[in-house]
C-alpha cells in the first residue's frame, strides 16, 4: 500500500493551485463541472475509442462545456504508467476514484502503483467487493445495520432469495436470479451457464440472500474529515435494464416470458424523495457506518459514499434495510434534484461540486493532506 504520508505530503506541496481529476466514464461529468463551479481546472483521462463525450461533446470552450484537458490511453490501465502519474503529480492533480477506475485500473495498481493524491480512502474502495475480507457485510455488521439475511449455501434457502453471480464476460455486473427453493436455484443457475451468462465457478461463489419486499432507495451521503459532520446529499432509484420494461407488463405476460429473460443492469437513475420523519433514521445509519469504517479501515470515509437498500413495512414503522454499499462516488448526478443539500447550504449541490467545495475549503486551510490517502 502506496504510505498515506508520502501522498499528504505531496497534496499539501500544491498549496491552493489544485487540479481535479478522473477517468473518462462513470461520473467524469459530474466530478469535472463540479471542479469547474469552484473554480478548478477539470482533467479527464479517456481511454482511446471512448472519448467524444468530454473530448468533443462536453469540452471547455467560449464560456460553454466543463473538461478543461483531455489525456488520451491506449487502455485506461495505462494510467499506472510512471509518465502518466508524473504528469498528473506536475499537474498538481486530486484524482476522485468511481467505480469505472476501480474496475478498469484494479485495486492492486491503485494501492501499490498510482501515486497520486486520491480524494477519500485507497485502502476503503476494495472492500467494497463481497469476496474482499473484510468487505462491505463486514462493515454494515460492524455499524450495526440491518442487512437481508444471507443464506451460506443453495440447501439452506427457505424463502424468495435473490443470487448475485458474477456475469461470466462482464465480472463486475451481476448476473440477477430469483428462487424460491434449492431445486429452483438448481434450474435457474443450470439456465444461467447454459446460456453463458455466468459460469459454474460464479455460481458456486455467488452471494445468495433473503430478497427484501420493499421501496427501493439510495441513499447517497457525504462524510467530510474538515467539519467533522455527515451530510446526505439526496436520494434516488435504479434505472435497469430489462427489469423496468418486465413491470411494466400485465402479470400474464410476465409468466409467458422464457426463463432467465431478466437482467438487472443499471442504466440510469431517477430522484425521488423521502418521507420526512424517515431522515433521522437514514442519518442514524450513516453515522453508524462512517463510524465502523473509521475503526476497520482508518481514516475512514473520506467524501462521498452510498448505501442502498428498501425501506420495508415494520409493526414499529418503516425502516431501511441495507444490501449494497458504495465506497466512493456512487454515480447519480440527478441526487442534486432532491432537495436535502439546499436544505443545508441554501442551494443545490451536486456530488462533484459538493467534492470540489470540500477540496477548496482544505487548500485554503492548508488541510490538503486531511483529505486525501
Amino acid at each position: 500500500m502506496i504510505p498515506r504520508s508520502e501522498m499528504q505530503k505531496l497534496a499539501d506541496s500544491y498549496g491552493k493551485k489544485v487540479s481535479i481529476a478522473c477517468i473518462g466514464s462513470h461520473s467524469a461529468l459530474d466530478i469535472s463541472s463540479g471542479a469547474k463551479q469552484e473554480g478548478f481546472k477539470s482533467i479527464v483521462i479517456c481511454e482511446k475509442g471512448r472519448e467524444e463525450t468530454y473530448a468533443k461533446y462536453y469540452k471547455a470552450k467560449g464560456g460553454r462545456g466543463c473538461i478543461d484537458e483531455i489525456i488520451t490511453l491506449g487502455k485506461f490501465k495505462e494510467i499506472l504508467e510512471p509518465g502518466i502519474v508524473k504528469a498528473l503529480q506536475e499537474k498538481n492533480a486530486i484524482f476522485i476514484p468511481h467505480r469505472s477506475f476501480e474496475v478498469y485500473v484494479g485495486y492492486d495498481g491503485i494501492e501499490n502503483e498510482f501515486k497520486v493524491p486520491l480524494f477519500g480512502s485507497r485502502s476503503l474502495l476494495r472492500a467494497e467487493e463481497r469476496t474482499s475480507r473484510p468487505n462491505q457485510y463486514d462493515l454494515l455488521k460492524t455499524a450495526g445495520i440491518r442487512t437481508p439475511k444471507i443464506y451460506r449455501k443453495p440447501e439452506e434457502i427457505d424463502g424468495l432469495a435473490l443470487v448475485k453471480a458474477p456475469e461470466a464476460k462482464r465480472s463486475y455486473e451481476r448476473a440477477f436470479f430469483i428462487v424460491n427453493n434449492y431445486e429452483e436455484f438448481k434450474k435457474k443457475a443450470a439456465e444461467k451457464v447454459k446460456a453463458g451468462e455466468a459460469t459454474k465457478e460464479g455460481i458456486e461463489n455467488a452471494v445468495i440472500e433473503e430478497y427484501i419486499l420493499g421501496a427501493h432507495y439510495n441513499f447517497n451521503y457525504f462524510y467530510s474529515p474538515i467539519n467533522g459532520e455527515l451530510e446526505l446529499l439526496g436520494t434516488d432509484t435504479r434505472r435497469q435494464t430489462n427489469l423496468d420494461g418486465i413491470l411494466r407488463l400485465p402479470a400474464k405476460q410476465q409468466a409467458m416470458l422464457p426463463p432467465g429473460i431478466m437482467k438487472q443492469i443499471e442504466v440510469g437513475h431517477i430522484a425521488c424523495t423521502l418521507r420526512e420523519s424517515l431522515l433521522e433514521k437514514v442519518f442514524k445509519i450513516g453515522e453508524a457506518f462512517v463510524k465502523a469504517a473509521k475503526k476497520d479501515y482508518p481514516p475512514g470515509i473520506i467524501g462521498p459514499f452510498a448505501l442502498q437498500g428498501a425501506i420495508t413495512p415494520e409493526e414499529k414503522g418503516e425502516e431501511p434495510v441495507i444490501f449494497d454499499v458504495s465506497l466512493r462516488v456512487p454515480g447519480s448526478p440527478g441526487t442534486r434534484f432532491t432537495p436535502y443539500t439546499e436544505y443545508l447550504f441554501g442551494k443545490s449541490v451536486s456530488v462533484g461540486r459538493r467534492i470540489a467545495m470540500e477540496v477548496k475549503e482544505a487548500a485554503w486551510k492548508g488541510k490538503l493532506g486531511e483529505i486525501v490517502t
